[in-house]
């Protein structure tokens, strides 16, 4: 049995929980998904930082199934960009439904990826299926998509927090990034994340975000 230790966070009164909850909300309220970067370099002090925060979040049975690849190289991302936009011109011309199309006419989106190359780093999240012992046996993770889910909302936040931005990239299927990074076989790719400045001239729609009485239902 793992060994415990002493726990302790000082108790903050209700009225004080209350402000910092409402400035936290309205700091995290803030952060927008971007897709229009800055090529201006962020140090990889900073980028360790806010991949050790992602890696402390919980996981089934503490197993930690995630690995996060930290891309600067300009080789290895026009390599991402060019496999991602091959997948993204399929999913725009046939693979994607009409209905799927409509809905992102409202944010401009196409086949072309240019942030993959522009944002100063690429933090591609891949999820740990299983792990392998020294004698080949495989044992297995658990909650694995959940814990990769929750270790990435820690990431994303984490960014904010650095007055950085980040886009949530899905480029269907993503096998590309498991043979351009030569993973191993127990590894499958997650999210694709460009994280870097905001360009100048960045702009995001105008969107309406949900309510409370929307989001939530109090039993």
């Amino acid at each position: 049995m793992t060994p415990n230790i002493p726990y302790y966070r000082p108790f903050i009164p209700p009225q004080e929980m209350e402000q910092q909850t409402a400035q936290y909300y309205a700091f995290m309220n803030q952060r927008r998904t971007l897709r229009h970067f800055s090529d201006a370099p962020v140090p990889l002090e900073v980028m360790k930082n806010i991949i050790l925060t992602a890696s402390s979040a919980p996981s089934g049975a503490h197993k930690q199934p995630w690995t996060f690849c930290l891309i600067g190289n300009s080789a290895i991302k026009k390599q991402i960009k060019e496999a991602a936009e091959a997948e993204e011109y399929l999913n725009y011309h046939g693979r994607m439904t009409e209905e799927w199309l409509k809905d992102l006419e409202p944010f401009g989106t196409d086949w072309h990826k240019p942030f993959l190359e522009i944002a100063p780093w690429l933090v591609v999240v891949f999820k740990r299926i299983y792990e392998t012992d020294n004698n080949g046996k495989k044992h297995n993770n658990y909650y694995v998509n959940e814990s990769v889910g929750i270790a990435t909302g820690f990431l994303l936040a984490a960014i904010h927090q650095a007055g950085l931005v980040a886009l949530t990239h899905t480029p269907s299927p993503m096998n590309f990034l498991t043979k351009v990074l030569n993973r191993p076989d127990n590894e499958r790719p997650f999210l694709l994340i460009p994280v870097g400045y905001a360009a100048d001239d960045a702009a995001v729609p105008q969107l309406r975000r949900k309510s409370f009485e929307e989001a939530a239902v109090v039993y």
